[in-house]
């Protein structure tokens, strides 16, 4: 009993497995993408027009953070559920310790290529003379954050390889709490600089 208790993709019905991982990946998935959402509702009402010009100009910025981390943590997730398959622990342990030293190194990576190269950046992507001011203050921000988007989506995916959905979910619910309440915080400090009172 206390193996099937630790091992329940073993024994337990594939729906009651599909149940038991799809709800709350679903769940995790739409709070992601309420990220954005909750961004434009605030940089809208407190910067304006653009300000959402500003974030929309940086959003591939996260879409490759995105990309980086699933890559890895979905890499890593896969060989780490292999291994506990095939009841190699030490070898599932060492996939999910590469996968995130790998994503440490690609976001403090890109952390300082933003910082390098953020104007020329900013300018790829399509900004205008009218909205750079607006990128580069909230991107300069933003991109402290970079590493541990990465960080948090892709561990997100190996602790849903652990066996253990609700707790991915959760990470991202808390994520979603402390995004929405330092989005006003950030937005004040964007108008501050922007106005010269930083």
């Amino acid at each position: 009993m206390e193996e099937k208790y630790k091992e329940p993709l073993e024994y337990e019905k594939v729906s009651k497995l599909l149940t038991k991982y799809a709800i709350p990946s679903i769940i995790a998935m739409l709070v992601s993408a309420l990220y954005n959402i909750v961004d434009q509702i605030f940089i809208g009402q407190g910067v304006g027009v653009l300000g959402n010009a500003a974030t929309n100009v940086t959003f591939p910025l996260t879409t490759i953070c995105t990309a980086i981390a699933l890559l890895l943590g979905i890499g890593g997730a896969s060989k780490c559920s292999l291994e506990l398959g095939a009841k190699n622990s030490e070898k599932a342990t060492k996939a999910a310790g590469n996968s995130i030293c790998l994503m440490a190194v690609f976001g403090i990576s890109l952390f300082i290529v933003v910082s390098i190269f953020l104007t020329p950046l900013l300018k790829f992507f399509g900004s205008t003379s009218e909205i750079l001011p607006y990128a580069h203050t909230y991107t300069k921000i933003t991109s402290i954050g970079l590493p541990f988007l990465i960080m948090s989506t892709g561990m997100s995916k190996l602790i849903l390889a652990d066996g253990r959905p609700k707790a991915s979910m959760f990470c991202m619910l808390i994520g979603a709490v402390i995004n929405t309440i330092l989005n006003p915080l950030f937005i004040l400090f964007l108008i501050w600089e922007l106005l010269g009172l930083l």
